[in-house]
């Protein structure tokens, strides 16, 4: 089988079900969007040696490639449920818990930088936000499980805590932000 078919050279693609869509259009620009962050987290967990959290990010890329799969299906044709589940953010709340757990209380706003797998965690964060942030322009204009946006908005809270984690047991000083006094 080859990887090519030509059939996008014009700009278009098809979702699961047949129907064409631009490659601009919102529905695959949140899907493109998870896809992205999907990169991200594989990174993550090709770099850090936290078995833990190697398992927690391998996890995630399985349920992001769900969700993907969902919003890649025709939404007038009986479209693919994400199988994303309550227990999975809950699992991702019990992460939060436990890295928490072992960190100083958050008395700044944190800076992305101390380390390239804390900076790397950041960007994941952000792209994390920016697919929920599709996924919720999407949702005003197509049904979407809304059980899609909590999971991305509980994930952005999980990296943010990584990042910390990250800081932490690497040894490295988190950035703080400090304001501009005039």
């Amino acid at each position: 089988m080859k990887i090519y078919t030509k059939t996008g050279d014009k700009g278009q693609t098809s979702l699961f079900g047949g129907k064409k869509l631009p490659k601009s259009h919102m529905r695959i620009d949140a899907y493109g969007t998870l896809d992205e962050l999907n990169g991200w987290i594989g990174l993550l967990r090709d770099q850090t040696d936290i078995e833990e959290v190697r398992d927690q990010l391998l996890e995630i890329q399985h349920r992001l490639f769900d969700m993907g799969s969902s919003l890649a299906s025709d939404p007038d044709k009986n479209p693919m449920p994400s199988k994303v589940k309550d227990r999975d953010i809950e699992i991702l709340e019990e992460a939060i818990d436990t890295f928490t757990a072992e960190l100083e209380p958050l008395r700044n706003f944190i800076l992305p930088g101390g380390h390239v797998l804390v900076s790397q965690a950041h960007i994941a964060r952000g792209v994390a936000r920016r697919a929920e942030r599709k996924v919720v322009d999407l949702s005003l204009h197509s049904d979407v499980e809304e059980i899609i946006i909590q999971y991305l908005n509980r994930l952005s809270d999980y990296l943010f805590t990584l990042c910390r984690l990250f800081s932490h047991r690497l040894g490295v000083s988190e950035v703080k932000w400090i304001a501009r006094k005039s």
